[in-house]
């Protein structure tokens, strides 16, 4: 194969999902390796590990919105199979970074950018945003660059 061991790792995950008859972890490791190949054929070659990780941490953010909309709108059950689904699938996204270590590349990037009100925010996100690579939410990086630029 000699491209990403993490994606034969997926599908080695999914034949035992489907010998064990676990439907819902088949299905979200279903949905990922879709996911995966539509990347490559977007991007025209085998996917690397990091790659496969991007692919897997965008799929979990989906999971995650999703998993707010079902809460607001009262539908616990789906909600439910959102998390369950997440779950099996964050083991191929990328680690997060730490609140601790969020706040440094925030302070990081006001320093470089020299930005010093929210109008300016946009600099600093996506200096943080490039740096973290996906290992942060967008979401909460930007609520932590506002209260430090002042809103």
């Amino acid at each position: 194969m000699g491209g990403s061991t993490l994606k034969a790792q997926v599908h080695a995950e999914m034949t035992a999902a489907l010998k064990a008859g676990d439907k819902l972890r088949l299905s979200a490791l279903r949905m990922l390796a879709a996911a995966i190949t539509n990347r490559e054929k977007d991007v025209l070659h085998e996917l690397s590990d990091d790659e496969v990780r991007e692919v897997a941490g965008r799929e979990v953010k989906r999971r995650s919105e999703s998993i707010e909309a079902f809460d607001a709108a009262g539908r616990t059950e789906l909600a439910d199979r959102e998390r369950a689904e997440r779950e099996v699938l964050l083991p191929f996204a990328p680690e997060q970074l730490s609140d601790a270590e969020v706040d440094v590349l925030i302070d990081d990037a006001i320093a470089s950018t020299g930005a010093a009100s929210a109008k300016e925010m946009g600099k600093v996100m996506g200096v943080v945003m490039a740096s973290a690579k996906g290992k942060v939410d967008g979401g909460l990086v930007q609520r932590k660059v506002l209260e430090r630029l002042g809103e």
